[in-house]
């Protein structure tokens, strides 16, 4: 058994031991503390000072090191103390293709009227560090790699401090259970969409159109810019222009169209549709097998509706 297998086997035996609902807040019973490789260089030195003192029979040098161990305890306190009280309000992220990091975010607060300083936060090999004002808030941003759609369950995120003077390490093991959203990876090159129809295009009525469409009388209501006033002076009436605005039609995402495919090939082309679908400001509708159809609909709220759909496909 490897290192790292010891070590995740270790951290079992850690708080919490399984994944908890937020918010938690950080006791005595889960914060650990053990020295730095500084802390046991100095404990060296002040044994070797103490037994040296001993020796000799020196009263000042012997005071010297008892002062400076007492200093060392009280640091490892101070740095208890550092995390007791911490809370974990909320973790947060805007879901990314698998692939790419996630941005995690996660919320501290302290509610007494100490402040915390020098508070690092640990996930794999991605790390950052905060400081909390007393009775204050702060927010945390780590980057969390994803491999697969669909929801990701987060491993335990370290919570530690070396403060205030770098001899003893206290940390603490956050869990927080909700899972996080990762949408299916889009297939980088592909065929374009599908179209519902021989017209590509059609066109409507609309006020900030590209072309002239008519003109027709002013209404209550019509913007003044709208107004043609040339047109009006030669008729006595107002006159409004009207514009037409090129519109797609609707596109039919469905995916029995692409049944030679395989499964996860299959999302991967869904997923390339619904993102270019929604930047050519396209109206469309998904089918999913045993799920009813998604749309028609465009905009940010059908976008997340339909990847999340994708996204939560059995697996292959």
């Amino acid at each position: 058994m490897n290192v790292s297998s010891r070590w995740a086997r270790l951290q079992l035996l850690a708080r919490p031991r399984t994944p908890e609902a937020l918010p938690q807040r950080l006791d005595r019973r889960r914060i650990y503390v053990l020295p730095t490789r500084f802390g046991l260089f100095v404990a060296t030195l002040l044994a070797a000072m103490l037994l040296g003192a001993l020796n000799y029979n020196n009263n000042p040098a012997l005071l010297l090191a008892l002062l400076l161990a007492a200093a060392a305890v009280a640091s490892a306190i101070a740095a208890h103390l550092q995390l007791s009280g911490v809370q974990v309000d909320a973790i947060a992220a805007e879901p990314v293709a698998a692939g790419q990091p996630l941005r995690l975010r996660i919320d501290l607060s302290v509610r007494d009227p100490r402040a915390r300083h020098g508070l690092h936060l640990q996930l794999g090999d991605r790390q950052a560090w905060t400081d909390l004002p007393a009775q204050g808030r702060g927010e945390v941003e780590l980057d969390v790699p994803t491999q697969r759609r669909g929801w990701l369950d987060l491993p335990r995120v370290r919570l530690s401090s070396t403060q205030p003077l770098g001899l003893v390490r206290a940390w603490s093991w956050l869990w927080p259970e909700q899972p996080l959203l990762v949408y299916p990876h889009a297939e980088a090159q592909g065929p374009a969409l599908p179209e519902r129809g021989s017209d590509p295009l059609h066109t409507r009525a609309h006020a900030s159109g590209e072309e002239l469409h008519q003109l027709r009388p002013y209404r209550a209501g019509d913007p003044p810019r709208s107004i043609a006033w040339k047109h009006s002076a030669r008729r006595d009436s107002l006159l409004v222009r009207e514009y037409e605005k090129p519109v797609g039609i609707e596109v039919m995402l469905d995916w029995r169209a692409l049944a030679p495919m395989a499964g996860e090939a299959r999302i991967a082309r869904l997923a390339r549709w619904v993102d270019l679908a929604e930047r050519e400001g396209r109206r469309y509708t998904l089918l999913l097998p045993g799920q009813p159809a998604l749309g028609p609909g465009q905009g940010a709220s059908h976008h997340h509706l339909c990847l999340r759909a994708l996204a939560l496909l059995p697996h292959d």
